[in-house]
């Protein structure tokens, strides 16, 4: 699946105080894995994106973007969608996977086929696996097979 170039990490969300820092929703495991990560998005210059700080207890943080500096250009932002290069992310260890890889595998149960991975949903009990006929299967207990690009639900 290594097809996939770039990776959604993040959204931008909101103008946050009036010297144009925004507010971004972050999808990574932590908030703060964006101090580290090489952001991309339209309208967004490479090298331009730098992390400020986490909002406690959440899975926003505040970013200062090159070229922006009041409250109006911060707003012009919303909604823009932030992605880093999936080959900047680092290795996985056994049994550890990327979403962004499982996109497009087969998914069966009971040797039936269900439909292909499009995408994934958290809605706060755990990662749900959107498939291409609609259909959404729980990620919970499932065995994947990076060699055959299945994954076994029970």
């Amino acid at each position: 699946m290594n097809d996939i170039k770039r990776i959604l990490v993040g959204k931008i969300v909101a103008p946050q105080g009036i010297r144009g820092e925004v507010r971004v929703q972050t999808f990574t495991e932590k908030p703060s894995d964006f101090q580290n990560l090489a952001v991309l998005g339209n309208n967004i210059a490479p090298g331009a994106f730098h992390f400020v700080r986490v909002v406690p207890n959440s899975n926003v943080i505040i970013a200062r973007i090159d070229n922006i500096t009041d409250r109006n250009a911060a707003e012009m932002l919303r909604g823009i969608e932030l992605f880093i290069n999936r080959d900047d992310l680092p290795a996985t260890k056994s049994g550890e996977y990327y979403q962004a890889d499982l996109i497009g595998m087969t998914v069966i149960r009971g040797g039936t086929e269900l439909g292909r991975v499009v995408c994934f949903q958290n809605f706060g009990a755990g990662d749900i696996m959107e498939l291409d006929n609609g259909d959404m299967v729980a990620f919970r207990g499932a065995s994947v097979d990076m060699n055959t690009k299945t994954i076994k639900v029970e």
